[in-house]
């Protein structure tokens, strides 16, 4: 989990993921310098499966979740945000997933609570459309991509290829869709596994410029070619 400022969702949140865990799991929070009382809320867990680190400087929410993989010392990770709630029966189901369909990337879908006062349309993942590398690719290409990385869970072996994350990336999860992709061991699961949370502060759904977006593409084919190298060797 990358954190930062969320002391409004983060409790609900870390009690929905808490109630999934087992011993030997973890909760990785890597906090991005808040300034609100976020951190004095997770240091009110006295669970030994939270693992909390802070940034000495804000970084933004791209870098802090390459940190926390980093940090990660189990074989499968889910990333998370602060501010959604996990379904009961999600981790297991996405574990049970990714071991059964022997992949390095599961992805799901979610239900919305939209508290923005904007109306908003989410695409959709569909099973059938796993094995569709070239079309997943393309949809990124596209701007019409439904991976979303709060809902995936990864194998860690994948991290061999996607880290250190190139400076120029602008979503960690779709540089991990990518490369699952250009991999061609990636799942997705029609499933809703958590509550994605809709407010005025989700850094994920801030407007770009029309400058912005043609840097996305522009870095589309660098990301290609970077993971293409690195698949490679």
């Amino acid at each position: 989990m990358a954190s930062y400022n969320g002391r409004t969702f983060i409790q609900e949140q870390i009690d929905s993921i808490l109630k999934q865990l087992q011993d030997g799991d973890e909760l990785i929070i890597v906090d991005d310098k808040s300034n609100d009382n976020t951190i004095e809320i997770i240091k009110n867990y006295k669970s030994e499966l939270i693992k909390l680190y802070q940034n000495d400087v804000n970084i933004g929410y791209v870098k802090t979740f390459e940190k926390a993989l980093r940090l990660s010392k189990n074989q499968y990770i889910c990333l998370t945000d602060q501010d959604d709630i996990w379904i009961e029966g999600r981790l297991n189901k996405l574990y049970k997933t990714i071991k059964n369909e022997n992949v390095f990337l599961v992805a799901s879908n979610f239900y919305v609570n939209n508290q923005s006062g904007y109306e908003l349309n989410f695409l959709k993942l569909k099973t059938e459309n796993s094995n569709n590398f070239f079309g997943n690719i393309m949809k990124i290409f596209l701007g019409k991509s439904a991976y979303y990385g709060c809902t995936m869970m990864i194998n860690k072996d994948l991290l061999k290829y996607v880290l250190p994350f190139p400076k120029y990336i602008e979503a960690h999860d779709l540089w991990l869709a990518m490369s699952a992709n250009l991999l061609k061991s990636v799942h997705h699961l029609n499933d809703d596994t958590l509550i994605y949370r809709i407010h005025q502060n989700n850094a994920s759904l801030k407007k770009r410029s029309l400058l912005k977006k043609f840097k996305a593409r522009y870095y589309f084919f660098n990301t290609i070619i970077t993971l293409l190298k690195r698949i490679n060797n």
